[in-house]
């Protein structure tokens, strides 16, 4: 070990640490921020889903048009039926309320 060590050890530790924090200071909101976009992104497709679900039950099987909801990974999707204005054709829409962890999210799609 080199004897000339005149404390300059204990000024790099803090320099480095220093960089270190300051680089989570950084990522730490870009990390929060894509992670509640993955989540929201989730629950887009998984209303995507269930209203394709719901139109082809409702092209195959000839389902009736009732509303509902379903519970899947403890978000709750309201699945409506609506009357739309032209031809009279029907359109399904999967409804997710805000809460403290997600947005409202709504999609819909038409009968054809």
């Amino acid at each position: 070990m080199s004897r000339k060590n005149r404390g300059f050890f204990l000024l790099e530790l803090l320099l480095s640490l220093s960089a270190w924090f300051m680089m989570c200071l950084f990522f730490m909101p870009i990390i929060i921020e894509l992670n509640s976009q993955s989540k929201k992104l989730q629950i887009e497709k998984m209303a995507r889903q269930l209203v394709y679900q719901e139109l082809e039950a409702k092209i195959i099987e000839g389902k009736l048009d009732t509303n509902y909801s379903v519970l899947k990974d403890g978000i709750e999707y309201k699945i409506s039926w609506k009357d739309t204005a032209f031809s009279g054709a029907k359109e399904v829409c999967v409804n997710v309320e805000e809460t403290a962890v997600h947005s409202k999210t709504e999609i819909c799609g038409m009968q054809e």
